[in-house]
């Protein structure tokens, strides 16, 4: 997210992928033709999933990092569940299984106290859930309503492990979960958790920020990313890099002040930062060691013991061939999105309703795939998750904040962009409804990930 108004040039996203210089030629043009021919490949990988196997024709399409870009969400599901369902016939052939008896108001604490001394290979096996003082059988019901208590139970501000961000209603850990003594046992039993309603295909209604799911999958996070968690700090490192530091009276150094209850310590962000002043030459780095600082180096002890239980159900190489967005799906589903209720909540700067751009826009967003739709709300609001009220309830930086579409005025060249924590679509004027669609795809799914670092 840009502030409305403030955006410099926005470059089109380019369809090629990017050719790196010390790849080898044979995977370069591999990597190519795979572009080239991804609509036919896909469609072939649907009819027969086996020719992406390990000894599959057409394995390169999840073996190789870039070529993945290419693989179809619906075919990289098929593929993922195919392997995680050799990894559970294996645990229950062993005849692995866990069985919990929880009170149904202390669902967090008796899950925990019953999973942490269980294995991995048991974790893969049966789950079965039973509620304390209340009769039945769990034939999936008992399971399902259990994960369903329990991902809100994640977010309780009393156990203080997730903090919500600014696109709310989103989570990343929180920095000061350390006051718990127990927060790293938790972000384990949490990792497995999410793991475990992945491996066994429940749904959770959970939403994290796009740097968490980053990390999840493995992913470098960019400075950008910081827009979800801090708003206004975003900002601030976006003036940063856009104006001399001497027109903004700016005086830093390779430091950074960490606020803890009121006490301010100071963390040098390289060795001997507090020594190294920022200038306009070096400022790109501040700016992304500063960021990486607040979504990576802050809490890293807490990815890490998510990242521990997670991978104990979902193998870090196996859930790589997603991207952060598709990981959201996976994790929540796909949102159930009414575009006449979006419509109807949506307000228009320097456009109207009746213009020929917004006619097409319309359309265009009609003829979308489920998939496509989802990948939209992801774009413009920073989570696919859509209120339970409706539209109307949509969440920004500043309460309650409808969908809005401004007019863009780089040229029909420029791709479409968003402000997501004001739900605001930047869109070009373009010229027919065919170029509209192409260009709101393109975005949706390739957009300008800007720096991105380790």
């Amino acid at each position: 997210m840009a502030p409305p108004g403030q955006e410099g040039p926005r470059r089109e996203a380019s369809r090629t992928a990017t050719l790196q210089d010390d790849e080898p030629i044979e995977t370069q043009r591999l990597t190519q033709f795979v572009e080239r021919n991804k609509v036919l490949l896909n469609a072939l990988i649907r009819q027969n999933s086996g020719l992406v196997e390990a000894k599959g024709s057409l394995s390169a399409m999840v073996v190789i990092p870039r070529c993945r870009n290419f693989l179809q969400f619906d075919n990289k599901r098929a593929y993922f569940r195919t392997q995680l369902k050799r990894l559970r016939h294996n645990a229950r052939r062993h005849g692995h299984s866990v069985r919990l008896s929880v009170r149904r108001e202390h669902v967090f604490e008796d899950s925990f106290n019953q999973i942490r001394p269980r294995n991995a290979d048991e974790m893969r096996g049966r789950l079965s859930v039973a509620f304390y003082n209340e009769e039945g059988i769990d034939a999936g019901g008992l399971t399902r309503e259990w994960f369903l208590i329990l991902a809100r139970s994640i977010f309780n501000a009393d156990y203080g492990l997730f903090i919500d961000s600014a696109d709310a209603p989103t989570y990343q850990p929180n920095p000061l979960s350390h006051y718990n003594p127990d927060h790293l046992a938790y972000f384990k039993f949490v990792g497995r958790i999410i793991g475990k309603a992945i491996a066994d295909n429940h749904l959770l209604d959970t939403f994290f920020t796009r740097s968490f799911y980053k990390h999840i999958l493995g992913l470098p996070v960019s400075w950008q990313d910081v827009q979800s968690i801090d708003p206004d700090y975003f900002k601030s490192l976006q003036s940063i890099l856009a104006f001399p530091l001497e027109s903004l009276m700016l005086d830093l150094d390779f430091t950074y002040e960490n606020h803890e209850f009121g006490k301010i310590t100071v963390v040098e962000l390289k060795e001997n930062g507090k020594d190294i002043p920022v200038t306009d030459e070096n400022k790109l780095e501040y700016v992304q060691l500063v960021a990486q600082f607040k979504m990576s180096n802050g809490i890293r002890k807490q990815i890490d013991s998510f990242l521990e239980g997670f991978h104990e159900l979902i193998p870090p190489d196996l859930i790589a061939i997603f991207n952060e967005k598709e990981l959201e799906l996976l994790i929540s589903g796909m949102p159930d999105i009414d575009l006449v209720d979006l419509k109807a909540h949506t307000d228009y700067s320097h456009y109207k309703a009746s213009d020929p751009a917004i006619r097409w826009f319309w359309t265009a967003l009609e003829s979308f795939s489920q998939e496509e739709k989802a990948l939209f709300v992801q774009f413009v609001t920073g989570t696919s998750k859509v209120p339970l009220e409706g539209f109307k309830a949509l969440v920004g930086m500043r309460g309650l904040q409808q969908f809005n579409i401004h007019k863009a005025y780089g040229g029909e060249k420029t791709l479409p962009s968003a402000h997501t924590c004001f739900n605001q679509l930047d869109l070009p004027e373009y010229t027919s409804l065919e170029q509209t669609k192409a260009k709101l795809l393109m975005a949706c799914r390739e957009g300008n990930e800007g720096f991105g670092f380790g």
